[in-house]
């Protein structure tokens, strides 16, 4: 038996395991820092070696076959052990362990910061980067491991933990309505009502859950941090409505009112990542400490 058929090398499996996964020569290439040419000679070396043929031609597009399929599924066991033994020795060996994690602003100053020295404690060989991102964020650039954002926790291609519901609260200078003044919807929907660019249209929807007509919103600024709009709040330049874990701190100094009770968003903030970071030694302990963190929150 040629155990050299049986043992292709590791470049020839890469390229073929980046091309099987995108399905594309072109974003296999941009992940493993070759050209598209150099990422099809290797695949069809690896074909010629094996006696098979892993992608049929669709157009200008390539398709995994039967086969190709089959070989993937194993494959990607294998190379995931692989991974997952090199990090660990690597991260043995440097006794330091890095995460680079991309979080929402105001989540991470606000509900992540506070909590973090924690995870330290625990966790003395491990550093977590910080790396601010609203939109979201593409894990095929390898420049973020992990990821803190709000939205469905229904997101094909990552592995996701839901951490915690996020609920919408309206919220007010003491200055506007004066503390322990009951406050109707109708005094609400007169105020100049602010927002976060990057935000669904909470506004129109507290309006018809109010039975309120949405034409009569006074839109005020939009802004691109909720941070931002917490301190428009706080100074009386209109009202918000925003996530009440983000506010906990202002409500309960008393620099801010919850005008009326939160409201359901359908949103979660969740930890995402996809599924070949999983093994890194880091992101185990950080996943391990924030589920932990955010059930005693719940």
């Amino acid at each position: 038996m040629n155990y050299r058929r049986l043992t292709p090398s590791m470049s020839l499996l890469l390229a073929f395991e980046a091309a099987a996964r995108h399905e594309s020569y072109t974003r296999a290439a941009q992940e493993l820092s070759l050209t598209q040419s150099a990422v099809s000679r290797q695949v069809q070396s690896l074909e010629a070696l094996l006696g098979i043929t892993l992608f049929r031609r669709e157009g200008r597009n390539i398709v995994l076959t039967d086969v190709g399929r089959l070989y993937l599924r194993e494959l990607e066991g294998a190379l995931t052990q692989i991974r997952k033994a090199t990090l660990q020795a690597v991260a043995f060996g440097s006794g330091v362990g890095t995460l680079r994690l991309a979080l929402l602003p105001t989540f991470g100053s606000k509900w992540l910061l506070p909590r973090l020295n924690d995870f330290y404690a625990a966790n003395p060989g491990v550093q977590v980067h910080i790396h601010s991102r609203i939109q979201a964020v593409d894990f095929d650039e390898g420049e973020i491991d992990a990821a803190i954002c709000v939205g469905s926790p229904d997101q094909p291609g990552l592995v996701v933990h839901p951490l915690v519901d996020e609920a919408m609260v309206v919220v007010a200078s003491p200055l506007t309505f004066g503390e322990g003044r009951a406050v109707a919807p109708e005094v609400i929907a007169e105020q100049v009502l602010l927002q976060v660019a990057s935000h669904p249209p909470l506004w129109a929807e507290w309006f018809v859950r109010h039975g309120l007509a949405p034409e009569r919103m006074r839109g005020g600024p939009n802004f691109e941090l909720t941070s931002h709009l917490i301190q428009a709040v706080r100074a009386g330049i209109g009202v918000g409505l925003v996530p009440q874990l983000l506010v906990e701190d202002e409500l309960r100094q008393g620099h801010l009112l919850a005008v009326g009770q939160p409201i359901p968003s359908q949103r979660t903030y969740c930890l995402v990542y996809p599924p070949r970071n999983a093994v890194l030694p880091s992101l185990e302990a950080f996943r391990s400490w924030l589920l932990q963190s955010s059930s005693k929150r719940n």
